[in-house]
């Protein structure tokens, strides 16, 4: 990626074990990923259980078609 590329919303997942996966699987691809969601509520930062809002994966928009299939398979 040369220039500056756009991020994308690729998956919202309920819970962070599921987004945390899903990451370390893209991630294992090469693929960059920016996690968005709650960081620190309650419960803190190590909490896995299910987050109002969800968790949301995005990577760069070059990279969107290739993660999806990362995570398909």
């Amino acid at each position: 990626m040369t220039e500056r590329a756009r991020w994308e919303s690729l998956a919202t997942f309920a819970t962070g074990f599921e987004a945390d996966r899903a990451r370390a699987l893209l991630e294992s691809e090469e693929i960059p990923v920016m996690v968005k969601g709650p960081q620190v509520g309650v419960f803190g930062a190590g909490f896995q259980g299910v987050m109002s809002g969800g968790v949301e994966l995005l990577v760069p928009s070059p990279e969107v078609e290739r993660a999806r299939h990362v995570l398909a398979t």
